[in-house]
């Protein structure tokens, strides 16, 4: 199962990733977590890079996945098509969608991140909370434009894994207490057929806010 978690800034992309990893992991499947290049780039450079070097980014995170073992389950964080709206939305830059999208096509499951979380400043990546919003429109655009499907995931904690695994055809039991700790995302919503889709998604938590 190759897996791809996208996500505006603080949503929690790497912590789901490493939930996602250590779980598959006790399931006794091997897994391989490609973390996120530009965050290695801008600890080595102590800076957010500019727009001549944001192929060479996209590019070294598409190597990164390409080049990873053979495993049950591949997850990366993030892919190129980040990097890519991130250059659209900087640099007014739309070059990198079309192999971001083409790298995009080859997972099996991509991954959403809702905007639920806080946003807590983490080193140089970290723009502002105001940025998420318009990140994550970008991000439905590209996929949507492009027909891939994707689902969001919603809650906190082992709540938040546990809509991740449902997303991806993994049943899992819920007690009690991780339902409640889904916040406006309660598990008990995720029941509607229609939940996957991005408009059903953004009603419901419309709705519950």
């Amino acid at each position: 199962m190759k897996i791809a978690l996208l996500g505006a800034e603080s949503t929690g992309k790497s912590a789901l990733g490493q939930q996602l990893t250590q779980y598959f992991q006790t399931q006794g499947q091997s897994v391989r977590h490609v973390h996120e290049y530009l965050r290695e780039w801008c600890d080595q450079h102590q800076r957010t890079p500019l727009q001549h070097e944001q192929l060479a980014i996209a590019t070294e995170q598409q190597y990164r996945v390409a080049s990873a073992p053979t495993c049950d389950h591949l997850i990366a964080d993030t892919t190129p098509l980040m990097v890519a709206v991130y250059s659209d939305l900087i640099f007014n830059d739309i070059s990198l969608y079309d192999m971001a999208i083409a790298h995009q096509r080859s997972y099996d499951f991509t991954l959403l991140m809702g905007l639920d979380m806080p946003w807590v400043a983490d080193g140089l990546q970290r723009d502002g909370a105001h940025v998420r919003e318009p990140v994550d429109a970008l991000i439905r655009q590209a996929l949507t434009l492009a027909n891939i499907p994707y689902q969001v995931v919603y809650g906190s904690g082992k709540a938040r894994l546990h809509n991740a695994l449902r997303c991806l055809g993994v049943n899992v039991s819920t007690p009690n207490d991780d339902i409640l700790e889904s916040g406006p995302t309660q598990l008990k919503n995720w029941q509607c057929e229609r939940c996957s889709d991005p408009n059903c998604e953004h009603r419901l938590f419309t709705r519950l806010l």
